[in-house]
């Protein structure tokens, strides 16, 4: 069972790669299974169909995105101020940056959800979820600003991204660690946040 586990991740992972390089046209079975370098046939024992893949797609780049514990510790030792607010955004671009493939994928599968509407409901749960997520982080780890800072952050943040991985020449003229410093410093306000108490038994 933990063999079939990692293959069945190993073969997530060989999706993305597939969207990232080929679009979601060229995503096939045999394809997947060309890039996770195994038999062909094996992509469909494991998923049921094309959507399947999708959608297990769309789940596994958002851990894939996410920061490394150790890292994300050591930087929240840092004051609650907005530095750290700016230190965070410019860990961002520097995760998407070198997750590259995987941010591509995900607007494959963006464009592709505005098509079917399954993955449109799993994806919008998906992106949703960690919308709220970023915002909990962010109250509850007392950074300055509200749920709307945030919300902001995460739109500019998105905006620039995009740019920066598609068409990087668009942005050429505007050097990107001075635009995040700009944005952090126009949207979050001075000062730290307050921490919000979890209630008591709050596991999360």
């Amino acid at each position: 069972m933990r063999r079939n586990q990692a293959r069945r991740e190993a073969l997530v992972d060989a999706t993305i790669e597939v969207l990232a390089r080929e679009g979601a046209r060229g995503l096939t079975f045999r394809a997947v299974d060309a890039e996770a370098g195994v038999p062909v046939g094996t992509a469909s024992n494991y998923f049921a169909n094309r959507d399947d893949l999708l959608t297990q797609a769309g789940q596994r780049i958002h851990l894939r995105l996410g920061p490394e514990a150790e890292e994300l510790e050591q930087l929240m030792r840092a004051p609650r101020d907005r530095e750290l607010v700016n230190r965070l955004m410019h860990d961002i671009l520097r995760r998407l940056t070198d997750g590259r493939s995987n941010y591509l994928a995900l607007l494959e599968l963006r464009l592709e959800a505005t098509r079917r509407p399954e993955l449109q409901a799993t994806l919008t749960e998906t992106l949703k979820a960690n919308l709220a997520q970023n915002i909990d982080f962010h109250l509850e780890a007392g950074l300055p600003g509200d749920r709307d800072t945030v919300l902001l952050l995460y739109l500019a943040m998105t905006g620039l991204v995009v740019e920066h991985l598609t068409l990087p020449e668009v942005l050429a003229p505007f050097p990107l660690d001075e635009v995040i410093d700009t944005l952090v410093a126009r949207v979050t306000p001075a000062g730290t946040g307050r921490a919000v108490a979890k209630p008591a038994g709050d596991p999360r």
